[in-house]
């Protein structure tokens, strides 16, 4: 788990901690209250422990939790109401029931559901707020408990269209990441099978001396070489639209290196090594397009989020079959939005290809205090 990770973890962490806190802090106040009064009051703190342990656990078992609450709420404030009890509304039971309508508005689907729960929960707190009191104060509960599910309301309605649009952008990235892909693939599979057409019709000349062997061989490969390229290049078409694609056949190590050094010229120096036992025979055409994109990717992030850095690092080496691609840059604050593998929308598209090749993909700072992308991608 790199740094990165680790602070976030432990900021949830806290954060529910804090939570848990500040409503157990609420049950006591419910408890000195239930000890003044005595009675069918002692429900009301008993209701909010039940709420504070909905909270804790809302991750697992949020609808469940929040439904259980409810009609714990909704049952409290009938015994009070039948029995005519002068009661007061229960603090840790409503800052439970709010934090739990956060989180519906927030996670459940579709949002209508989470559009009806959100009123269930203002109709069990108008209750909890005008029948629980028998003088006037009702009322002013009552607007106060409004007030704080408008709050509730406005966070969660927030964080859950911040997140709808994030996962938008990430599917259209992902999208679009395989769509190239789709493209690429395309190219190189074209290239070989036009190498077969290729070869199968010399063959085809080369074998008119004994043709009644050969050629109808070599006819039905040439045939479904073909058929299968002419297949393609119309699937494609629809791909492709009006875009001008190259259709090279893939990258090399020379593109590569020159792709280092034309962000030199242009940018802050990079230092390339390509290791031991690599040449253009050794990676498989698709890797090499894939490093190509995932270099270029992480030469623009640097470019882009940390122009400050002093030196880059970019080193291609085998290891156990499998091709590393690790590229850092160093004297230069790690860009927050970046901290995290799903910080930017250029990541996830180069995670999408290289994980589509039955790879890995890494970005985080290193212990000293780098900013770091690594790639691996298994060999056959």
């Amino acid at each position: 788990m790199g740094d990165g990770r680790r602070i976030v973890y432990w900021i949830r962490r806290l954060s529910e901690i804090a939570v848990v806190g500040w409503l157990g802090m609420m049950l006591l106040v419910d408890m000195a209250v239930a000890a003044k009064d005595g009675g069918p009051q002692w429900l009301v703190p008993i209701t909010g422990a039940a709420g504070i342990v909905a909270v804790a656990l809302r991750r697992r078992w949020r609808l469940e939790g929040f439904a259980a609450l409810a009609g714990m709420s909704v049952a409290v404030t009938v015994v009070l109401a039948v029995t005519a009890t002068p009661g007061a509304p229960g603090s840790a039971e409503t800052g439970a029931l709010l934090v739990l309508t956060i989180g519906v508005l927030r996670h459940v689907d579709p949002v209508r559901r989470a559009a009806v729960m959100c009123v269930v929960a203002l109709v069990v707190l108008m209750a909890e707020g005008g029948w629980r009191l028998s003088d006037g104060s009702g009322l002013a509960f009552s607007f106060l408990l409004f007030a704080g599910w408008s709050t509730a309301t406005g966070i969660g309605g927030y964080l859950r269209f911040q997140q709808e649009r994030r996962d938008e952008a990430v599917h259209a990235v992902r999208r679009a990441e395989r769509l190239e892909l789709a493209r690429e693939l395309h190219d190189l599979v074209a290239h070989h099978i036009t190498g077969i057409v290729v070869q199968a019709q010399a063959a085809r000349t080369v074998a008119e001396t004994k043709p009644e062997a050969v050629v109808p061989a070599l006819d039905a490969i040439a045939g479904a070489g073909g058929d299968a390229l002419g297949a393609m290049r119309r699937l494609v078409t629809v791909l492709r639209a009006q875009e001008e694609a190259a259709r090279t056949p893939g990258t090399s190590l020379a593109d590569l290196r020159h792709l280092t050094e034309r962000f030199s010229v242009n940018g802050q120096r990079v230092a390339f090594e390509i290791g031991q036992g690599i040449d253009d025979h050794t990676l498989p055409p698709e890797v090499m397009t894939t490093l190509h994109r995932v270099l270029r990717e992480a030469l623009t992030n640097i470019r882009k989020h940390a122009p400050g850095a002093s030196w880059i690092e970019a080193a291609l080496r085998l290891a156990d079959r499998v091709a590393v691609l690790r590229v850092s840059n160093f004297g230069s604050a790690s860009d927050p939005r970046l901290s995290r593998l799903g910080g930017g929308f250029g990541l996830v598209g180069m995670a999408e290809r290289v994980e589509a090749l039955g790879g890995r993909l890494y970005a985080g700072p290193t212990p000293e205090g780098a900013w770091e992308v690594v790639a691996e991608f298994p060999l056959p």
